[in-house]
């Protein structure tokens, strides 16, 4: 047994400290990154922003949305051919579903009829060359493996992997498994319950700051999973070294994510309305795309009424406004640059709740 001592830092702990700035609107900073991979010899540009790859966020009518900001939606394992083809029969122009299909990424399980779906996918549909390897436990030794064998089958392909957050299984990833971007996040998201369930986790800031300094290390990058709760978590993801800030609470509840408004009283008689939102790990989830909860495994994910939102553009306006104010309060003209623009000072309070209810 062993003890590190040294202090780990969640978004909460932290404020970024302005300075000097020669910008003088937001509409100065640029928030679209462009990226060459060096495992796959790929590149792209947008917005590092993902939506993550859950029921309840990434679908095709979320991709429809974020597509237009030029941000890129993990869809849900759960997705076949059949419903690919479906999707694409919408549109009548190539050139419009192919600008779609840039900011896809097609997600996987590392069971053999996960790579089968997934090889199905990918060698009928044109355009695609983001693929997403996702478990919980990103430590196990089968998951380098399937790294392996997909860098193998598509030696192009933009590959996304994890989850993990420590630097050694970061670069694990990237230099033995081909992986361009390693997913980084361990029990940080609103419907997980794996750090309750099993103790395991590193506090989602330091994480990133650790996993990003190893990645860019050996020529990778990451993407950091879980933990945003406001715009200005996000802006402090980026400023820890996030290359990409993957979020699903955060794009949940909204007129176009999948399920129906329920509506139900509040205390004081007034309507509410909700959506649910759940972990891939919840037995919700289990129950739905496994018929049941296997009884050597506990639930590690929750089911969460979320406030309705309405449209989701209203919510990813909100947060890149946010970004570019960070960034024109730290002098970073270049979402690129907000890193070496930021200082963090720890904090015991970030804001006065005085009057809120």
């Amino acid at each position: 047994m062993k003890i590190e001592i040294t202090p780990k830092l969640d978004f909460n702990n932290v404020l970024i400290k302005p300075q000097r700035t020669t910008i003088s609107s937001r509409n100065e900073v640029c928030l679209q990154r462009i990226f060459t991979f060096q495992n796959s010899s790929s590149s792209w540009k947008g917005v590092p922003i993902m939506a993550a790859n859950m029921d309840t966020t990434g679908t095709f009518e979320v991709l429809k949305i974020l597509s237009k900001f030029k941000i890129l939606t993990c869809l849900n394992k759960f997705y076949n051919l059949k419903d690919f083809k479906s999707f694409i029969k919408g549109f009548k122009l190539n050139e419009e579903i192919g600008d779609i299909l840039k900011y896809t990424v097609v997600s996987t399980g590392i069971s053999e009829k996960n790579y089968e779906n997934l090889c199905e996918i990918m060698d009928n549909i044109p355009f695609l060359k983001w693929i997403c390897i996702d478990v919980a436990n990103g430590y196990m030794y089968k998951m380098v493996e399937f790294c392996k064998k997909i860098r193998k089958r598509y030696p192009k392909a933009i590959i996304i992997a994890g989850n993990v957050a420590s630097g050694e299984m970061t670069q694990e990833l990237i230099i033995n498994g081909g992986v361009d971007i390693v997913k980084v996040g361990i029990g940080p998201g609103s419907a997980c319950l794996t750090r309750m369930k099993t103790g395991v986790g590193v506090p989602q800031l330091s994480a990133i700051i650790d996993c990003a300094d190893s990645a860019h290390g050996c020529g990778g990058f990451i993407v950091g999973d879980g933990g945003i709760t406001c715009p200005g978590d996000m802006a402090k993801a980026f400023g820890g070294g996030a290359d990409f800030v993957m979020c699903g609470g955060i794009f949940s509840g909204h007129d176009e994510n999948p399920g129906e408004i329920i509506e139900e009283k509040d205390s004081s008689n007034k309507i509410k309305k909700y959506k649910l939102f759940y972990g891939m790990s919840s037995e919700l989830a289990m129950k739905k795309h496994y018929g049941s909860m296997a009884n050597y495994r506990s639930s590690e994910g929750r089911v969460i009424k979320v406030p309705y939102r309405g449209s989701l553009e209203e919510t990813v306006n909100d947060y890149l406004g946010g970004l570019r104010s960070t960034c024109a309060y730290v002098n970073a003209k270049k979402i690129k640059h907000l890193p070496k623009c930021t200082t963090f000072i720890l904090v015991s309070q970030q804001i006065n709740t005085h009057l809120v209810k």
